[in-house]
């Protein structure tokens, strides 16, 4: 069964031991994490899906890491301390894609390491869980209804499973909210960010399907496809999007929003 759900950034610059002083400047999206955390703590997860917009991404189809086993590392950022290992939900993971429609694409790869934008959320809401297993999913290059269609096929067998499941959506909002940041400064971020929360928050799926592409794409932005299959996942569950956090100084949109079940 899904117990629990969440939208959450992957900035590794969340991590003290990259961020440093910047951590302070992100003390919203900080204190918001451990709310999170604590709340993910509660539901008591078996398994945790963590859905991320990089990694392995394919152009045509979805994925699913299928390693038996999975660290975290930060290398590219220069830390070499922060590491944590998982074990993969190999039995969950064969059920969804042995379930998948023929229409819908999933590739199955296999890599031991997980890259920040599953790293990040996985040492933040960790901390106090003893080994859950978890199901790295990465979107794809395929349009944003396929990426909610992919979170509906996948949703029977995570409801159906004996398995405790939290879905936890990796998503940073637009790259483009001040003059140094990372996409350069477009006044269309904002626009973007202030969008996707008003859509959040009246559960308006198909107002986040029909988003401008023009918008999306002055916006830099990088999670909506991950949020998409989050929702797919959640498809036909009462929830409420709240926001517990959003924040932009550094030129991204971080936001922290609890799916909270009703």
């Amino acid at each position: 069964m899904i117990v629990f759900s969440a939208i959450v950034p992957h900035s590794p610059l969340l991590l003290p031991d990259i961020g440093k002083t910047h951590v302070k400047k992100l003390a919203q999206t900080v204190a918001a994490l451990a709310d999170i955390e604590q709340r993910l703590y509660v539901t008591r997860p078996d398994t945790i899906c963590v859905i991320s917009p990089h990694g392995q991404v394919l152009g045509d189809a979805f994925g699913i890491n299928l390693s038996a086993q999975y660290a975290t590392s930060f290398k590219d950022f220069g830390d070499f301390k922060t590491a944590k290992t998982f074990r993969s939900d190999f039995l969950l993971i064969d059920r969804i894609q042995r379930s998948i429609r023929k229409d819908i694409p999933l590739a199955l790869h296999s890599d031991a390491t997980l890259d920040y934008g599953f790293g990040v959320p996985l040492h933040l809401l960790t901390e106090h869980l003893a080994n859950p297993t978890i199901i790295p999913v990465t979107t794809s290059g395929l349009d944003l209804k396929a990426h909610f269609e992919f979170g509906k096929a996948m949703r029977d067998e995570m409801l159906n499973s004996n398995k405790r499941v939290a879905v936890i959506a990796s998503a940073d909002l637009a790259h483009s909210l001040t003059k140094d940041a990372p996409g350069g400064f477009s006044p269309r971020g904002a626009e973007f960010d202030a969008k996707i929360q008003e859509l959040l928050a009246h559960r308006n799926v198909p107002g986040l399907l029909q988003m401008d592409p023009t918008l999306c794409a002055e916006a830099k932005e990088c999670g909506l496809r991950a949020i998409l299959i989050a929702l797919g996942l959640l498809d036909g569950i009462d929830y409420t999007a709240r926001v517990l956090s959003y924040e932009g100084p550094l030129g991204i949109g971080y936001l922290v929003s609890h799916l909270q079940f009703s």
